[in-house]
């Protein structure tokens, strides 16, 4: 599963409609770069280090999987898209944009064209103030020092004074009406890393599916008649198990859950996998257990074709699934469309992925959100 990393940007302009220049700033940001989490007051301050008109400031947090150098990149790139013309002429300008990159986890990069944390951030009180409205847990990875104990010592005695909001683009996403929401879908859908992204962006719980603790799954890949039926008998035990653990500790009145699999995937894969036999033994007792199992308020199932999941099982390099067909896959897909298709009782949203990257582009990630928006509110 790939991991997210957090990231501050502080945004300025003092050239046109500085205001809407910010915001049109964000909203770049926020469907070329990662996800905007936060957004902080927009602040007005004398220019810094050079006699202009005043600048208009703001912070923000940012959820992206790309690394800092390549934040960087796209940075400059929005900044050439919204006409800021970079001159060779060196000291402080003028500018209808500009865009900093303040922090990028608690990491410390020092090259030739990057260097984190901003190494002017702490004399700063325009970088300072607002990051400070982000309320984030963040410690300065060289000075050791939070950002109200950088506020303390600045040295910066220019006037910065709040004089707008900004919305946050995220805010128009709401799961208030679907406190929990499973993702599902084959192997090699991504389920577990867009589940985690969600969950990470909107402050939810997770709940992941223990696939990596089963002994028998390496064992199945092997000999899938033999091990099939200890395997997916395992696989429901866990499920079960693990499910009502979680739910039982979550207060949907505060939190959300996110998961990565309902436990009717058991039933689908023992369809697959096992003799005719052997899966009515197993689905009478699949019926008995699912009847004690909270359904999730919305079910979402990431369809694939099995080419592309085979590309994505090859990359994470698993060596126990180097072995898996498309014809299996191919078999797993259509278990899963006929089983939901059937279903009375689950509210189920389809979303093909195929030929989207909701990890390397946000506005495929911002496709997701909006289909399950979309579904939430119908």
């Amino acid at each position: 599963m790939k991991a997210q990393h957090q990231v501050i940007l502080s945004i300025g302009s003092n050239q046109g409609d500085r205001l809407e220049a910010i915001k049109e700033c964000i909203a770049m940001i926020h469907q070329e770069i990662g996800t905007v989490i936060q957004v902080s007051q927009v602040y007005e301050t004398a220019a810094w280090g050079f006699d202009s008109d005043a600048f208009y400031n703001c912070a923000l947090v940012l959820h992206t999987f790309h690394k800092a150098e390549m934040v960087l990149l796209k940075a400059l790139t929005i900044e050439k898209q919204l006409g800021r013309i970079r001159q060779n002429a060196g000291g402080y300008q003028s500018r209808i944009i500009d865009i900093d990159l303040i922090a990028f986890d608690e990491e410390i990069i020092d090259t030739d064209d990057l260097n984190i944390p901003h190494p002017l951030m702490q004399d700063r009180k325009f970088v300072l103030l607002p990051f400070q409205d982000l309320k984030i847990n963040w410690t300065h990875p060289v000075l050791q020092k939070n950002i109200s104990e950088l506020i303390e010592i600045c040295s910066d005695e220019g006037v910065c004074v709040a004089v707008a909001d900004i919305e946050n683009p995220l805010q128009k996403v709401s799961f208030a009406k679907a406190n929990y929401i499973a993702l599902e879908g084959n192997i090699g859908a991504g389920k577990t890393t867009l589940a985690a992204k969600i969950a990470q962006d909107f402050g939810a719980k997770t709940l992941f599916e223990r696939f990596a603790e089963n002994s028998f799954l390496e064992k199945f890949y092997k000999n899938q008649e033999r091990y099939a039926f200890p395997l997916e008998l395992s696989f429901l035990v866990d499920r079960y198990q693990q499910i009502s653990e979680n739910i039982a500790s979550v207060d949907f009145e505060k939190d959300g859950l996110v998961a990565d699999y309902h436990v009717f995937k058991s039933l689908i894969f023992a369809k697959v996998t096992l003799e005719a036999e052997e899966y009515q033994l197993y689905k009478n007792l699949f019926d008995i257990i699912y009847k004690e199992i909270p359904k999730p308020d919305l079910y979402v199932y990431l369809l694939q074709h099995p080419d592309r999941l085979l590309e994505n099982i090859k990359k994470r390099g698993r060596d126990y699934e180097q072995e898996i067909s498309a014809e299996y896959l191919d078999k797993i897909n259509s278990a899963y469309l006929d089983y939901l298709n059937s279903q009375t009782d689950l509210n189920v949203l389809i979303i093909d992925v195929t030929n989207r990257d909701f990890v390397n582009n946000p506005l495929d990630y911002l496709f997701i959100l909006e289909e399950i928006q979309k579904k939430i509110n119908s």
